[in-house]
């Protein structure tokens, strides 16, 4: 119960990995606030751990203002912030890519880093505490082809997360980041292009453990770095990958 009296906000919680770190605070003692794009998705998880859902676009500012809000006034005090929510598009040719997919890439995966921060960052300096947790990726460190812009913004996110780490320092905000590889989540297909069994064997051919990234895996790994037994940790990118960057 490392997490008793703390109150964490989770965003795309409503499935994959921010599923599995919204149950993992929750065994932990935290309160948390399950957020989703889906409505129902949101709804389900929250029900399950007892949490409270949120509906909300992470790319629009009035919808991630009335979230923080909402965190703020349920809980009083927002402890742990967990930036989750993230898209990419097909394997395709950098060049290939529509405006369209690079600007969803771009707001989900990185403007809702900077509107969440604008909302719930001023709220954790006057409280000169707080934990936020960023899921950047291994594609990040170690990119693969067809993905380039979804790998610069993991890139873009792991050097948020060392910028925001230096100046909240003084505050007493922590922030760190967690580097999964592919893992069993909506996402998977999408990195793929297709979900086949040759396709998988060829990405799992690539992890030396052998197997992808699990929620649970995510879940454990938050759970160590967000408690203040962590207190000493900010500014780190954690690789959750199997060996994979190595």
């Amino acid at each position: 119960m490392r997490l008793t009296g703390k109150h964490a906000l989770v965003t795309g919680a409503g499935s994959g990995f921010g599923a599995g770190i919204a149950r993992a605070f929750a065994r932990e003692g935290a309160r948390v606030m399950v957020a989703d794009i889906n409505a129902g998705a949101a709804r389900a998880i929250a029900e399950e751990i007892g949490g409270l859902a949120f509906t909300a676009d992470v790319a629009d500012d009035g919808e991630v203002k009335a979230m923080a809000e909402a965190a703020v006034s349920e809980f009083g005090a927002l402890d742990i912030l967990v930036n989750n929510a993230g898209v990419t598009h097909l394997p395709t040719p950098m060049e290939e890519v529509s405006v369209a997919d690079f600007d969803r890439v771009l707001n989900i995966n990185m403007r809702s880093v900077f509107l969440t921060a604008r909302h719930l960052v001023g709220h954790m300096k006057a409280n000169k505490a707080g934990a936020i947790l960023n899921i950047a990726s291994t594609a990040g460190v170690s990119p693969r082809p067809n993905l380039n812009w979804y790998n610069a913004s993991k890139g873009w996110m792991i050097t948020a997360t060392k910028t925001m780490a230096i100046e909240l320092a003084p505050f007493g905000v922590r922030v760190n980041a967690l580097n999964p590889v592919a893992g069993e989540t909506p996402l998977l297909k999408s990195f793929m292009g297709e979900d086949t069994p040759e396709m998988r064997a060829k990405f799992l051919a690539t992890i030396p453990l052998g197997r992808f990234s699990t929620p649970e895996d995510m879940g454990n790994a938050a759970a160590f770095l967000c408690p203040d037994e962590a207190s000493m940790i900010t500014g780190v990118a954690l690789e959750v990958d199997g060996g994979r960057c190595i």
